[in-house]
């Protein structure tokens, strides 16, 4: 049975470095090694678990898979699933989770092109074409609350 819940300080490298792994087979084959090398130093630069709030997906005792929010929960910076997890409603049940948190305001994320359509099943639209970034492709996308 699979739960998710937030995860405490001391559990957010556990989770990082799933992200790290999970992006390192599906996405990092998308950017060049200038994207990658962000996306690195992204998870490991001074303050970043200070601006997050991360939860967990477990299985057990053992993390499958997480989502990492920003700015009060509105904008979703990382969201990973382990491979032989992913396609279960694990996606669905962290975001879910996040989502609650914010009580029906917008939410944000800059996709990989490898989620958007993981985004756009959850309810996202595009707000405009791919950009590029320090070597991190990505599509802005937004969640508006159906009232």
């Amino acid at each position: 049975m699979v739960y998710v819940r937030l995860l405490t300080r001391a559990e957010i490298g556990m989770a990082l470095a799933l992200a790290l792994r999970v992006f390192m087979r599906f996405e990092a084959p998308d950017y060049s090694p200038d994207g990658v090398e962000t996306f690195r130093n992204t998870l490991a630069e001074e303050g970043f678990l200070d601006r997050i709030t991360c939860y967990g997906a477990f299985e057990g005792n053992v993390l499958v898979g997480m989502l990492a929010t920003r700015s009060d929960g509105l904008h979703i910076t990382l969201f990973f699933v382990e491979e032989p997890y992913q396609r279960r409603g694990i996606g669905r049940m962290l975001f879910e989770q996040a989502q609650a948190q914010v009580a029906g305001l917008e939410m944000t994320v800059n996709s990989s092109p490898y989620a958007v359509q993981v985004y756009k099943r959850l309810g996202f639209k595009e707000v405009t074409k791919e950009q590029l970034m320090h070597g991190i492709r990505f599509t802005p996308m937004r969640l508006v609350p159906k009232k």
